[in-house]
């Protein structure tokens, strides 16, 4: 069974989502993949969900996460930047100490959960 603790870190930019898991996931999708769209694809996203969510990185920090030079050939496509490698970087940092300050207390609150919720009407589910 996977484990029920999830940290959630956001960083906003005004009311933008600046980076959250799913846009360091995207990161990560765009170094693997070497492109925006195939990188979208490879996250179950439509083209225009990831052309957004790299737009909003790139509008968000003071610089680009996310360059891209169009067409196809080995010096083509998408690459994340030093900046956006930093960031990302630093991010995955704050998940790890985030999770391990939670850990210590995460057994005692498990014990007490159930394994499913009960219905509206309070019966087991």
């Amino acid at each position: 069974m996977a484990s029920p603790l999830k940290i959630k870190i956001q960083l906003y930019c005004g009311p933008e989502i600046a980076m959250g898991p799913g846009k360091a996931d995207l990161l990560d999708a765009i170094r693997a993949h070497g492109s925006i769209s195939a990188a979208g694809r490879a996250m179950g996203m439509s083209y225009r969900r990831t052309w957004l969510l790299v737009d909003a990185m790139n509008r968000c920090w003071r610089e680009k996460l996310v360059d891209t030079v169009p067409g196809g050939g080995p010096e083509r496509g998408a690459h994340v930047t030093p900046a956006g490698e930093k960031i990302l970087a630093g991010y995955r940092a704050m998940q790890v100490a985030a999770t391990g300050a939670a850990e210590p207390n995460a057994p005692t609150l498990i014990d007490l959960l159930r394994d499913e919720p009960l219905t509206p009407d309070g019966a087991p589910s």
